[in-house]
């Protein structure tokens, strides 16, 4: 009964995410004052800040990055792509693997801008501003593909995605506990995508604290799992990982600009066992 009605969950959440708007979805969360640049207090600055230190502290490494659930989005890549010699970028929407085409492919038409981003990133490594075009061709260079992924399923990539294997290293930003009915579902995708990763692999997540609702375009209102600092601990407990680091922002009340309910945003670095 239980398995029932989680897969029923999970049918739902699918099907709100049928009128999904990339475009919308990229202004309303990777613009000012949410991406402001000059601003350390900005949520952007802060999860760039977090990767980049993750993928920084020499311990992160090996062939093969995984992004779980890409979404429109690519800052989640900009530092791992100097790190990994390959990287892969998924999701379960095709408006949003056709949004990262676009990028990847150089031929116009992408909703967002990315250079401020890849700027940004430069700025972190010690590097100037203005070698984030040579950023961008690593990161076109390293991308290997961009694949549907289901974080439902046992399996979430088709059998030959991967590696025998497995990744190096998975990030993730926002998206299981966007897509998931419940915290059993949550906790039960993230055990999925654990089985996409070798042994002593890291996992780098990236997602929303108490957050119950966020718009996926203008009427689309999606429900989100809304998550605590205990239950993401008990949840990567439950899945197999063991955790490194779990770092916590607190939006200021200008960052609260009607499009989520969110309270919060976490970082998580962690180990497969």
């Amino acid at each position: 009964m239980e398995e029932k009605r989680t897969e029923n969950g999970v049918a739902a959440m699918a099907a709100c995410y049928q009128r999904f708007d990339p475009a919308a979805y990229l202004q309303y969360n990777y613009t000012p004052p949410r991406a402001d640049f000059e601003r350390e207090d900005s949520i952007v600055p802060w999860k760039l800040a977090c990767l980049h230190r993750a993928f920084n502290e020499g311990d992160v490494s090996g062939e093969l990055l995984v992004d779980i659930g890409s979404g429109p989005t690519l800052y989640q890549v900009l530092s791992g792509c100097e790190v990994f010699n390959k990287v892969l970028l998924t999701d379960f929407l095709e408006v949003n693997r056709l949004e990262l085409r676009h990028w990847l492919q150089d031929e116009g038409g992408c909703n967002l801008d990315w250079t401020p981003y890849l700027q940004h990133v430069c700025k972190l490594e010690g590097r100037r501003p203005s070698a984030w075009t040579e950023k961008a061709a690593k990161l076109r260079q390293v991308i290997t593909d961009i694949l549907p992924i289901d974080v439902h399923r046992p399996q979430p990539l088709a059998h030959d995605a991967l590696p025998s294997a497995g990744a190096d290293c998975l990030v993730s930003c926002f998206c299981l506990e966007s897509v998931s009915p419940d915290l059993a579902a949550f906790t039960q995708a993230l055990g999925h995508i654990g089985r996409l990763l070798r042994p002593g692999g890291h996992l780098l997540l990236i997602g929303a604290l108490e957050e119950s609702y966020y718009f996926g375009g203008p009427g689309v209102k999606i429900p989100v799992v809304p998550l605590n600092e205990a239950q993401i601990c008990d949840s990567l407990k439950e899945s197999g990982y063991t955790l490194i680091r779990l770092e916590v922002y607190r939006l200021p009340q200008d960052m609260k600009v009607g499009v989520d309910d969110v309270a919060g945003v976490f970082f998580v670095k962690a180990k497969k066992d």
